[in-house]
This record gives C-alpha cells, structure tokens and sequence, in this order.
C-alpha cells in the first residue's frame, strides 16, 4: 500500500521523526534519501522531498496490502507527522 501527506515540516524533520517512530519498533534497511525498515511485520519505506516551494511531501509505502498491522503503523506515522505541525489535531482512529 501506498500513502502520502502533505507538510510544512522540512524533509529532514520528517526523516528523524521518521527514524524515532520506525527504528523502535524495526531495522533499519536503508539509509538514503529514503529510509526504508524491515520486521516481522513486513516492510516500510518512508520519503520525504520539497514540493511545491514551502511543502514536503511526505510518501510511505508498505509491502503489505491493506489493513494490515504494518500499513495501520504507516498511518500512524503520518497522523503523528501532522499532530507535530498542528498540535491541536486530535489523533484518532484504530491505528
């Protein structure tokens, strides 16, 4: 499955918050401009790039389909991206 998010955290923000929230819970795979991590769970790649002038694109991607117990964590990410921008927003949802 794959998922995106739009932020105005800067790419590499998003590749730390990336690797707190991932590298608890799975080895990191690769280490480039996209991090990627392996588990029992499957794999995630996670890639942050500037878009559009002041907004990062923030795109995970998992090895699993739909619903799975990996792409409820992509989603969490994500929702966990957007709570550091807006801490106002309330995270929700059974991810």
């Amino acid at each position: 499955m794959r998922y995106f998010h739009r932020t105005s955290l800067p790419p590499d923000a998003v590749l730390v918050q990336a690797q707190s929230f991932f590298g608890a819970r799975m080895a990191p795979a690769d280490e480039s401009l996209r991090r990627a991590y392996t588990g029992t769970l499957g794999r995630v790649t996670v890639t942050a790039r500037a878009e559009g002038g002041h907004y990062t694109l923030v795109e995970v991607s998992t090895d699993q389909v739909g619903e799975s117990e990996l792409d409820k964590l992509a989603k969490r990410f994500l929702a966990e991206v957007h709570k550091r921008v807006e801490p106002t927003h309330e995270l929700r949802g059974a991810y």
